[in-house]
């Protein structure tokens, strides 16, 4: 049974078991392309079906392998999140693809694709990175709802009356920054507004100032530090678990014996003081 776990765990730490997995979801996701072509599924339907399958199967084995090399605690691979993905990806595949739960299961298959994440170490540390930025970016939102929900109330009152497709009450005001944000066709808004108030150009500049050149670069410099933060925890993690040498090994058991002989030196010395008093 060891000889059967050891080949388990050298069998799922290996790079091409990690590559094939990749290919096998990278497959899988072309299939489920050609699915949405009635053309393609008419002629190779049956063979569509069967490299869904045969993905499914090998998504199972993968899972069961995993457990394996963990064995005999196996329950150690639901103590990752990425592995609980893996095998709620895996339940979801089963479900019946016919009667009222044929839409779910459909739906569900596409949730191989975004196994790519959780298949490539890259993308787990930028998704990673994203989760650790979720407080931060939390309080950027806020930030950015105020000066929206500032500028709203200004564009309502200044702009209401000459273009209320635009600014007729709070939600179309909201909506219009919005748009301003996405710099699309913002310029087409102002020149409306200035053709009345030659002025309005300070409030929409000024806008697209404070909410996208300000606001957005927060977002993207708490995401970067977020993904600088993970790579240094990635890497130290590595530096942890890493395979140790036969010297480190030596050296470190070594030092184990340097600082027991210190602390029996220190003992002995604590009990010839205590005789003497």
């Amino acid at each position: 049974m060891s000889q059967l776990v050891d080949f388990a765990s050298r069998l799922v730490n290996s790079a091409w078991f990690e590559y094939s997995i990749i290919a096998v979801i990278t497959v899988n996701g072309i299939i489920l392309g050609l699915e949405t072509s009635d053309t393609v599924d008419r002629l190779y339907g049956g063979w569509l079906r069967m490299g869904n399958e045969v993905a499914l199967w090998v998504f199972i084995a993968e899972a069961a392998l995993k457990m394996l090399a963990l064995s005999p605690r196996f329950w150690r691979y639901f103590q990752d999140g990425w592995n609980i993905f893996d095998f709620l990806v895996i339940v979801f595949a089963l479900v019946p693809a016919t009667g009222q739960f044929a839409m779910i299961a459909r739906l569900a298959r596409l949730l191989r694709v975004v196994r790519l994440i959780s298949a490539i170490r890259d993308l787990r540390l930028i998704v990673a990175a994203l989760v650790r930025a979720i407080p931060s970016v939390g309080h950027v939102i806020m930030l950015m709802s105020i000066v929206v929900y500032i500028y709203a109330i200004m564009g309502f009152h200044l702009f209401h009356e000459l273009d209320p497709a635009r600014w007729g009450n709070l939600g179309l005001s909201v909506l219009t920054l919005f748009n301003i944000i996405t710099l699309d066709g913002w310029t087409q808004v102002m020149n409306s507004a200035m053709r009345h108030y030659p002025w309005a150009w300070m409030y929409f500049v000024s806008f697209v100032v404070v909410g996208t050149f300000v606001v957005i670069n927060m977002f993207i410099a708490i995401i970067i530090n977020s993904l600088d933060d993970a790579k240094r925890d990635r890497d130290q993690t590595a530096e942890i678990e890493g395979p140790v040498s036969r010297e480190q090994m030596v050296q470190e058991i070594r030092a184990a014996r340097a600082t027991l002989e210190r602390l029996e030196r220190r003992l002995e010395a604590d009990e010839r003081e205590g005789r003497r008093e």
